[in-house]
């Protein structure tokens, strides 16, 4: 028989699925989640934390928790963070910045980021892994409000989008993604581990928050041994997954 912990853990993360809380939103008081479930607020904290150790809810000091993913969210309908998709598959996500600095932003920025063209935003040219094998690149554009916060983040951080969340309350809510193949160059062959002008599996994004304002545009260039994509198809539902390749 389970812990009760774990069964109210398993019960949070179905009605996380079901988005009886949604993205963004918080969950109930530690207090009321007691009283709903009949048992004391340290089952409760241990249920909440087994969620915040997987990536699906967040909190920060002296604030109620906040849902960030659902098991689901490997979709990118639903916005799972790299490092979160890692976690989900019991994968250690690993990250590095590569270089970062400030830059005047060019006409496609100001667009992208509905920012004036030559306002200073920041690039971050990041390899992110799975258990220490690089697969990933993420060429990233942040908007100037965001920035800042995301210049003092440490080199080595696995997870932006968690630190954000933890620094800021900053939450990813909607994503456009434009999929397509380039061929790997001389320098992303070189960081990734790969022979030049090998396929790389390219995803460029614009990240908005749910009001809407964008905090980011990237270009994000995976090993195509490594990643793959799929798509589930319903009436009800097209969901754009990300999987490890076969």
């Amino acid at each position: 028989m389970p812990a009760r912990h774990e069964e109210i853990a398993e019960e949070l993360r179905r009605a996380i699925d079901r988005e009886e809380y949604t993205v963004g939103s918080l969950l109930p008081a530690e207090t009321d989640l007691a009283a709903h479930y009949g048992v004391s607020r340290g089952t409760v904290r241990q249920a909440v934390a087994a969620l915040t150790a997987e990536g699906l809810i967040g909190s920060r000091q002296g604030a109620r928790r906040v849902v960030l993913a659902s098991r689901r969210s490997q979709s990118f309908a639903e916005l799972r963070s790299f490092a979160q998709w890692a976690r989900a598959m019991g994968r250690a996500a690993t990250g590095h910045v590569v270089s970062q600095g400030y830059l005047p932003a060019t006409a496609a920025d100001a667009v992208r980021l509905q920012l004036r063209e030559a306002t200073p935003v920041l690039h971050v040219l990041r390899v992110r892994g799975l258990d220490g094998e690089p697969v990933l690149l993420e060429r990233t554009v942040y908007a100037d409000w965001i920035s800042p916060a995301v210049a003092v983040i440490e080199p080595e951080c696995p997870s932006v989008t968690q630190r954000l969340f933890e620094d800021t309350g900053l939450v990813f809510a909607y994503g456009e993604h434009v999929i397509d193949a380039v061929a790997a160059g001389a320098r992303d062959a070189d960081l990734l581990g790969v022979r030049r002008t090998s396929p790389l599996l390219r995803v460029r994004r614009v990240t908005t928050t749910r009001e809407g304002r964008p905090v980011e545009w990237s270009d994000d260039r995976y090993r195509s041994d490594a990643v793959s994509f799929s798509v589930h198809n319903s009436m009800d539902n097209n969901a754009l997954a990300r999987k490890t390749a076969e």
